[in-house]
């Protein structure tokens, strides 16, 4: 007896009006709208411009999209071009189907060609908008839910989710939900790379490195458990051999990088901070003008001090010569007290 389990929307469509919203669609963009805010705040706090990460993300998204909407239609051409099936149906993004490995690669093309159109590093920005992704992909995962789609093995477990459909060789039951188990890795992912990169002060792409790392250690073991359709190589899917692959490519990465460029880059953005207000320079030049605005009232004061200190010297000199008038009129006794002449001429007397 069934006694608890996620269930599936009876649709994946919602029609405002005649305008058709997609579950689907709309997890993407509250995922890419959710990236672009968290990556642009971390860039701040790394001394660049607000708005930089969106300005750049224009160039990275659709390139993202083509990429990952390439990767899942070769990878997965029967389902396309296989006899029965209309070939049309490839361009239709909305009805599911994207890689993430594609998406990342075709992604960060475009990403280099927006940083090197404003002169930004392009692991600068990669590590800047590493965390933010993985949210993406945590967001994005639930359109899954919605079209009913990469589940798992069958299972009467708590939090089994139900698939009604029998669309596509779908078989009607309950089963792992993949697409929650990913969700909540990604989530994982991204406290994972917001700590470390907190805790070691990661540059020059090892933040983001280290995401790739952590999704593919938990897409290896997810894509285990799946039972829709995908091709074999050796007794493990395609995305197994991927995910591997990729994970010691990140680690390498991590260790080489690490050797060759320690630490973190000193500037993200030529010019940024400036006039911005914002970020680690901005806050070095404020802390920069203070210290030259103390020392200049120190040297003020100073000189303020040398000045009195120059006139007292001087003033002892003046009331000397006012008590001493040189007058050579007078005998040298004249000004001296009553008293000293009378003892004087007692003394004269006797």
């Amino acid at each position: 007896m069934e006694l608890a389990y996620i269930p599936s929307p009876s649709s994946g469509v919602l029609y405002l009006g005649p305008v058709p919203l997609r579950g689907y669609a709309f997890c993407i963009i509250i995922g890419v709208f959710v990236a672009v805010w968290l990556g642009n705040k971390r860039w701040i706090a790394r001394g660049g411009r607000a708005g930089t990460v969106a300005d750049i993300a224009v160039w990275a998204v659709p390139f993202g999209l083509v990429g990952g909407r390439l990767y899942h239609v070769i990878t997965d051409y029967q389902l396309y071009f296989s006899e029965g099936r209309d070939w049309v149906d490839a361009f239709k993004i909305w009805e599911g189907g994207l890689g993430i490995w594609g998406a990342i690669a075709l992604g960060a093309l475009g990403a280099w060609i927006g940083c090197r159109r404003r002169g930004i590093p392009l692991p600068a920005y990669a590590d800047a908008i590493a965390p933010g992704i993985a949210i993406a992909q945590a967001i994005g995962r639930w359109g899954n839910w919605f079209n009913q789609e990469l589940y798992g093995r069958e299972t009467d477990l708590p939090w089994a989710v139900e698939i009604t459909s029998s669309a596509d060789g779908r078989m009607p039951g309950t089963y792992h939900p993949t697409f929650l188990y990913e969700s909540l890795w990604c989530v994982g992912v991204a406290l994972l790379v917001i700590w470390a990169d907190r805790r070691f002060t990661l540059g020059h792409g090892r933040a983001f490195a280290l995401y790739v790392a952590g999704y593919c250690a938990g897409r290896f073991w997810i894509e285990y458990m799946r039972v829709d359709e995908a091709h074999h190589i050796l007794g493990l899917r395609l995305n197994n051999w991927t995910a591997l692959l990729v994970f010691l490519l990140a680690v390498l990465y991590i260790v080489l990088s690490a050797r060759k460029r320690p630490g973190r880059e000193a500037v993200v953005e030529p010019g940024a901070g400036a006039g911005d207000g914002e970020g680690p320079a901005a806050d070095a030049k404020k802390t920069d003008g203070d210290a030259a605005g103390k020392a200049d009232v120190s040297a003020g004061d100073a000189t303020t001090d040398d000045a009195t200190d120059t006139d007292a010297s001087e003033k002892p000199e003046k009331s000397e010569k006012t008590e001493k008038p040189q007058n050579s009129g007078e005998p040298e006794g004249a000004g001296e007290p009553e008293e000293s002449k009378d003892g004087a001429g007692s003394a004269k007397k006797g």
